[in-house]
């Protein structure tokens, strides 16, 4: 990993290296997508048939064999081991009281002239959730994503994930079991959320498309927003620890390895005011390296995009968090809730020497779907106000238009709009 520090006088270039992200679409990748997209939008169904044979190696006569029924979803709810059946309801659980924290009311208020203004809050009829399949399962984000859409009140959730080769897994089954998924087809890629974004007479056409992917799913995201909502489009993940030097070397190590280990872009920093702190963490990480299951993927990322820097105190540790607006940060101090005040950007917040980054991803409540790419800067972490919208609610009393009516007549004129201007008069008394 290479080391900075913030007294060097070319940090600031060298930070600006490190954080460097080509975030732009590959014109390969769109063009492929955008083919795609166009042919689902023609074809519909067919030509979701034809994506899956020729991508996930799957065929089908028609769309209704792609769509798993719930009974199956079920029966692999009792294939999984019953521990990793009680931590996914656990974990379900958790995120779930959570996430009802976060539900909002619709509200109102009656002003001076007796005019009624106020907020009707709704959840979005139908949403589409997408969850990667092929070299890796990951229930938890079923979870997360559907566990505040049904909070929220989505009328029906509909979850893709590609099976290649016609392969299931079990422990995604399950997930979307425990978290009431409506409806399950067994598509991927640029083509699944085609389908989504646009309909077919088999996939019912969402509001809005959430869930991680590759490369071809962030661009088909992309270019469907606008037709749908989506959540983000989402960079490599990302990790940065602050540290007072007094945590166990070997946790803030694993702590790292734990984003490094997703994919050779993921980013992996500590920052901490002692120089031989951050030496007792390097050898941990050189010690610990070796043994871990996915070490040329660690090693790649730290190698890439990973940096020990020393700061000056925790004041300027805080302050480089503000610039850098990681997704995970870890506030690995004495007393936390100190630094906390400080801290303006961030997806999320871990408090203290014993709160893990991992716990987040999985089981502690809070949503595990965050801004990446400093777009933590205007950006939050997934949740149930993803999946409700508002309305204004108006209704101008008498007085309240007589009142307004002026004032509207007045600007309405001014901005050259003379049908706005007599709208309003017209409920002027005695005028219009």
């Amino acid at each position: 990993m290479r080391r900075l520090s913030t007294t060097e006088a070319d940090f600031d270039a060298r930070l600006a290296e490190l954080l460097a992200f080509e975030s732009a679409q590959d014109p390969q990748v769109d063009a492929v997508v955008a083919a795609i997209l166009a042919d689902v939008q023609a074809r519909g169904d067919a030509a979701v048939l034809e994506y899956t044979a020729r991508f996930d190696g799957v065929s089908a006569k028609s769309p209704g064999e792609l769509e798993i029924p719930q009974a199956e979803l079920q029966a692999a709810l009792g294939r999984i081991p019953a521990a990793r059946r009680a931590a996914l309801e656990a974990a379900a659980a958790r995120v779930r009281e959570y996430h009802e924290k976060q539900r909002a009311a619709s509200w109102g208020y009656t002003d001076a002239d007796g005019n009624e203004l106020g907020q009707q809050i709704t959840a979005l009829d139908r949403a589409g959730l997408y969850v990667p399949g092929g070299k890796a399962a990951y229930p938890s984000s079923v979870i997360m994503n559907a566990v505040p859409a049904k909070v929220a009140g989505v009328g029906e959730v509909i979850m893709t994930v590609p099976t290649p080769r016609g392969e299931k897994n079990d422990l995604v089954l399950a997930a979307a079991a425990i978290c009431g998924v409506d409806r399950v087809f067994t598509i991927g890629g640029a083509q699944a959320v085609a389908a989504l974004a646009y309909g077919t007479a088999t996939i019912p056409q969402v509001d809005k498309i959430t869930g991680p992917g590759n490369a071809y799913v962030a661009a088909a995201k992309r270019r469907v927003f606008g037709v749908v909502g989506i959540d983000m489009v989402a960079g490599p993940s990302e990790i940065l620890v602050v540290c007072d030097g007094s945590t166990d070397p070997d946790w803030v190590a694993m702590d790292l390895f734990s984003q490094a280990e997703h994919d050779e872009l993921a980013q992996s920093i500590l920052l901490a005011p002692d120089a031989q702190y951050l030496d007792a963490v390097a050898a941990s990480i050189a010690r610990l390296l070796p043994e871990m299951p996915r070490r040329a993927v660690i090693e790649s990322s730290l190698a890439g995009r990973g940096a020990l820097i020393l700061v000056r105190d925790l004041d300027e540790a805080c302050a480089l968090v503000n610039r850098i607006a990681p997704e995970h940060l870890e506030l690995s101090v004495e007393d936390a809730q100190l630094l906390l005040p400080k801290i303006r950007h961030a997806g999320a917040i871990f408090l203290g020497r014993y709160t893990s980054e991992a716990l987040g991803d999985y089981c502690a409540g809070p949503n595990h779907v965050l801004p990446t790419s400093r777009t933590a800067r205007f950006s939050s972490p997934l949740g149930v106000y993803d999946f409700q919208k508002r309305s204004s609610v108006i209704r101008v009393s008498p007085e309240g238009a007589e009142k307004l009516g002026g004032i509207a007549v007045e600007l309405a004129t001014g901005e050259g709009l003379p049908a706005h201007a007599r709208s309003a008069a017209l409920r002027l008394r005695g005028k219009g």
